[in-house]
């Protein structure tokens, strides 16, 4: 059984904030500063460059990766981080499709996170085959999946409402009509239970700074299949993913299984961050994890509703179809999150009125969704988000 209250104390949460947005950016390790000051002092300062050998970080990669691995059901080195998440869809996807040369068309949705579109869009337009990029409603994705599909390209937990694809379904359907399939975990890695390899997928990518709270530009990780790791093709056939990159060889080789995934130098000190997130993760189970998520989304739901008539749910009602966000539309959704920010209760504001809020049962508890709530309540039903200040944009929302 997780202890939710020894995982909240390894967090080193600002006092009187009640942080409801680690569904975009997790809080910082309470260990991370202290293991990043020894890696900097102790590594790379006493060690130099040698440390690549002598502190492992060339192998942190993979690493880290069979640890990110554990909590999406991915068999044991199928996963390695490195580089950012845009780079991760783009090397899957174009793995996908050289999986499937004789069809033009990738399927998505219209959840789909844009970045992963425009990868897509790039893409397409770069290969210049004539391929198509076909978005669809949420809801009719299964309806789409026909013959002339090449890949089905997801975000698994939709990053504005919290809907929650059915992985092994939609993956099963895709294998049925010969569909090669990638899923986005940005929103589902740390936040719902993922088994990868029950469900059959063929590649999956994902981040570590959300729900794994890796810190900010955290890398990004990418899964491949046993099936396919052998001859998935790298799109991006960077240095530490040919097979022996100290060889320094003019032609590229591909390393071996996932390995030749990686692209460029990873990242030392964010990884090391990382480690702190993971010592944390190690200590839960997921579905623990997921029973108290769905017990404070529950509770937040039905408290904002109860009081709140102005602001109207976005993500689905029922828990079993929503991962560990909910969302609220409002048509001055920026002004209000803009009051509660102010007051201490953070979320973020997806356009075009969003207001979304994260809930990560690591450090946040019931007291924690009651206070937030009234706070919330206050804001909204006291019009205090009506002032001026309120409505200027910041860069990030």
């Amino acid at each position: 059984m997780t202890d939710f209250a020894a995982t909240k104390a390894m967090f080193d949460l600002p006092p009187g904030v009640l942080y409801l947005d680690g569904n975009s950016l997790g809080p910082l390790p309470s260990a991370a500063p202290g293991r990043i000051a020894n890696m900097l002092s102790d590594e790379w300062g006493q060690m130099l460059i040698t440390g690549w050998n002598k502190a492992g970080w060339m192998a942190q990669p993979m690493a880290l990766g069979d640890r990110v691995g554990r909590l999406i059901g991915a068999e044991p080195g199928h996963v390695v981080l490195g580089d950012t998440l845009s780079i991760k869809v783009y090397q899957a996807l174009a793995a996908a499709l050289a999986l499937n040369p004789d069809r033009r068309v990738v399927l998505s949705d219209s959840g789909n996170f844009p970045s992963d579109l425009y990868m897509a869009q790039g893409l397409l337009s770069s290969l210049d085959k004539g391929q198509e990029l076909r978005v669809v409603a949420p809801e009719d994705v299964a309806d789409n999946i026909t013959d002339d599909i090449a890949v089905l390209m997801l975000t698994e937990v939709d990053y504005g409402t919290g809907r929650w694809h059915d992985m092994a379904d939609l993956t099963r359907r895709a294998h049925a009509a010969g569909v090669v399939t990638v899923w986005d975990l940005a929103h589902s890695a740390g936040a719902v239970p993922v088994d990868l390899a029950g469900a059959g997928a063929d590649f999956a990518v994902g981040c570590t700074y959300k729900y794994l709270n890796g810190g900010p530009g955290a890398p990004a990780f990418i899964y491949v299949a046993p099936r396919h790791a052998g001859n998935a093709l790298p799109a991006l056939s960077g240095w530490l993913g040919h097979d022996s990159p100290f060889a320094f060889e003019q032609t590229y080789r591909p390393g071996t299984g996932v390995a030749r995934m990686r692209v460029g130098t990873p990242p030392v000190i964010q990884m090391t961050a990382l480690e702190t997130a993971l010592d944390i993760w190690d200590l839960a189970d997921m579905a623990d994890v997921r029973a108290r998520s769905v017990e404070l989304t529950d509770l937040f739901i039905r408290l904002i509703e109860s009081a709140c008539p102005m602001m109207a749910l976005s993500s689905p009602r029922e828990s079993d179809r929503r991962g560990s966000q909910v969302s609220f539309r409002f048509a001055d959704g920026y002004a209000a999150m803009q009051a509660l920010i102010a007051r201490g209760v953070i979320g973020d504001f997806r356009a075009p009125d969003v207001m979304r809020f994260g809930f990560t049962p690591l450090y946040i508890d019931q007291d924690d969704v009651q206070a937030a709530a009234a706070i919330i309540i206050d804001v909204m039903t006291n019009r205090l988000w009506d002032r001026p200040e309120y409505r200027v944009r910041s860069a990030v929302t």
